[in-house]
Order: C-alpha cells, then sequence, then structure tokens
C-alpha cells in the first residue's frame, strides 16, 4: 500500500514538473498545450487577463490574412515568453493602438480563447444584432482663441429607429480611417466592449495639414461583430487648421544643424583617409543613436536591434514587429541630436525626428534615448517618446 502511494505522489510530482512555464510555439498544438500549462498555475482572475493579453496581441499585435495565420504569428511573436512578458507586451500593444485595456485592471472582454471557432454561438458575446452604426464627431480640447486641438470620434450600434443598443461584455475589433480628396491619412484600431464605448481621440496635430483638402476630412468606422461588419462614413467633417501638423520650414541656422545631425556622426569619426575609426566613434553616445537611427529609415531592422540592449523591447520578433514595433517605419528624417547628460557608464541623447508610417502618415517625435556603456561600447539601454 505504501509503495502504491508513493508511486502516485512520485507520479503527481512529474507531471507537474512537465508542465511548460513559457510559450512553445514550435506547433498549434505545443502552442496550445503550453498555454493550458501556464494558465493553470493562476488563479481565476489572472487566467481571465491572460487570455485577455493573448487576444489583445492575436488581434492588434500581428498581421495575417486569416485566423490560422493571425495564430501562427502570434506563436512567433511570444515563443519562449513568460507571462508576465506576455502581459508587458499586450500593454504596449494595447497602449500603441489607444485601447482602454490594461493587465493589471479588472477582467473586461469577457471570456477570451485565442483558439476558439469564430462563428456564432448561443452565447458568443460579440454575436450582436443591430441596424446600423452611427457616427458622432465632439470636438475636444477647446481653446478660447486657437478653438478645439482634438476631437472624439465616437460611433454606437443603433436600431432601427437610431436608439443605442444595449449590450456587454463584447470585444468587437473597431477600425477608424480618415481620407481626404479620396487618400488615407490615419488609420486606428481598438475594442468596443459595451456602447458607453469612448471611441477615438484624434489630436489635429497628427493630421499633415498638406495633405487635407478644404479643410475637411472624411471619416470612416467599421465594427466587425461575429456575423457581420458594420461600416459607417461621415463625410465633410471640418477640421481645425489652425491645429494641423505643418512641416517646419528650416531656416538658415536650422539647415546646418539637420545637415550637421544627420552628417557628423559619420564624419567627425574619420582618420585621414577618410576611413571609419569604430574606436573614436564608440566613445560618443551620439554616434550610437544616429546610426540607430539611420538603419530605422534604411529598414535595417536587425542592425538598429543590435544597438540596443533594451529590456523593454523583448525580442527581435517584437522590436521588428510591423504592427506594434519599429516594423512600421517606413521612413525617417532627423532634424536633431544633442547629447544632455554624459559620463563613463550612462547617457542620455535627445533627438527630434519625423517618422513616416507604412500608411504614409508622417509623426514628429520628440525621443530621449537613455543609454548605457557595455564593454566600452554605447548600447540604448531605453527610449521615452516626450509630449
Amino acid at each position: 500500500m505504501k509503495k502504491i502511494f508513493l508511486l502516485a505522489v512520485l507520479t503527481s510530482l512529474f507531471l507537474i514538473s512537465c508542465k511548460k512555464t513559457s510559450i512553445d510555439a514550435s506547433s498549434t498544438k505545443s502552442l496550445q498545450s503550453s498555454i493550458n500549462d501556464m494558465a493553470s498555475s493562476l488563479n481565476t482572475i489572472q487566467q481571465y487577463k491572460f487570455n485577455e493579453a493573448l487576444y489583445i496581441l492575436k488581434t492588434f499585435g500581428v498581421e495575417g490574412k486569416d485566423d490560422f495565420a493571425k495564430l501562427r504569428n502570434l506563436g512567433k511573436l511570444i515563443d519562449g515568453k513568460k507571462i508576465p512578458e506576455i502581459l508587458t507586451l499586450a500593454d504596449q500593444v494595447a497602449q500603441k493602438n489607444s485601447i482602454e485595456w490594461s493587465s493589471t485592471g479588472p477582467p473586461s472582454l469577457g471570456e477570451m480563447n485565442i483558439f476558439s471557432n469564430t462563428s456564432a454561438k448561443e452565447s458568443d458575446s460579440n454575436d450582436i444584432i443591430a441596424s446600423s452604426l452611427s457616427i458622432n464627431v465632439v470636438p475636444t480640447a477647446v481653446d478660447s482663441i486657437s478653438g478645439p486641438k482634438s476631437m472624439q470620434i465616437i460611433p454606437k450600434l443603433v436600431d432601427n429607429t437610431e436608439k443605442p443598443i444595449s449590450f456587454s461584455g463584447a470585444a468587437l475589433e473597431t477600425t477608424l480611417e480618415i481620407y481626404s480628396g479620396g487618400n488615407i491619412l490615419l488609420t486606428s484600431k481598438n475594442l468596443m466592449t459595451d456602447n458607453n464605448f469612448k471611441g477615438f481621440g484624434i489630436r489635429f496635430a497628427s493630421l499633415p495639414k498638406d495633405k487635407i483638402i478644404d479643410g475637411k476630412i472624411d471619416v470612416k468606422v467599421s465594427v466587425k461583430t461575429s456575423q457581420k461588419i458594420y461600416q459607417m462614413t461621415k463625410a465633410g467633417v471640418s477640421v481645425n487648421e489652425k491645429e494641423l501638423y505643418t512641416p517646419p520650414v528650416p531656416k538658415e541656422t536650422d539647415t546646418e544643424t539637420v545637415t550637421t545631425t544627420e552628417t557628423t556622426p559619420e564624419n567627425s569619426y574619420k582618420t585621414e583617409d577618410g576611413s571609419l575609426d569604430p574606436q573614436k566613434a564608440k566613445t560618443d553616445p551620439k554616434f550610437t543613436v544616429s546610426a540607430f537611427l539611420n538603419n530605422l529609415k534604411a529598414q535595417n531592422l536587425k542592425s538598429a536591434f543590435n544597438a540596443a540592449d533594451n529590456p523593454n523591447w523583448n525580442s527581435y520578433d517584437a522590436f521588428a514587429n510591423p504592427t506594434s514595433g519599429f516594423g512600421s517605419v517606413k521612413n525617417l528624417t532627423v532634424k536633431s541630436i544633442s547629447t544632455t547628460t554624459s559620463n563613463d557608464k550612462t547617457a542620455l541623447v535627445n533627438s527630434t525626428y519625423d517618422v513616416t508610417d507604412k500608411n504614409g502618415n508622417i509623426i514628429p517625435l520628440k525621443v530621449t534615448f537613455g543609454l548605457k556603456n557595455v564593454n566600452g561600447e554605447w548600447k540604448i539601454s531605453s527610449y521615452k517618446i516626450n509630449q
């Protein structure tokens, strides 16, 4: 009897020890198995948040022409990662897509299962029946002199009397597209969980003035339920032209600064024969930042990633992700680079530059790079976008 009891204990310990603590994406079966193993170590509330994080990453963190392709790309994105890393990555994707979700908040999306059949079920919380979609555009951040600086675009699912319908616990993929003159200016995604959805906040400063015709834009919103995609376009929405983004006209001194910014790091460390002296280049943190930005501009993402030792960028796949990472950068124009503080071990470098994403949107950025000296070579250790 004692032997049987001991055998049962040993078997139980063996099964526990075989449970995976990180994602194994070598196959769809192993992906699901490792997710189930990891979830089994969590309490009920934590399991909900873990599944919500996976849903956020699959829906907004990766691309794919169908559900299977998205699942495969999700596996590549999170392969080898543990639960805290997955939650952190989901937070980053949610923030990038302006989704009101955080890994530390209460469960908000209902019961999520990234492996479930996408067809409607009796208990499917996304099986919402509506007559149509309405859009309300509200000016926000109104200045008494210059007028509104932004607008809130609020979609609602309505019945045949234009009255908002009531639902909760859903996770409806909602897409915003902004056009002018038939050209797309901006795309954003979010999740509608109920009809109290706050919608999309759009700063006029994120819209390029030279691409907007007659100070008006067309707003298109799509909401995807289990069985149908509801769409609505509101044409001729006026914007505050005084607040739109206008590229600065460089002065003579600014032109010199820009030229110096983009060429000095490469030219300042050359030997008499014109070749680059790598030892001299390594001594200036600005050179690392300049090389990083030039590699992003050239879409040489591997070299850009190798110039960093930043724990927030996790892995190369996350760094180069075309939706939530630097893979969305199609062009980059540097305006200035300057070192603010520096010692033998750490440095801070400020840079201003314009990024053009894959949709043609131009985004002006002011970034503070934190760097650390690793064996005599400067590595980017932090990246902060300043408002």
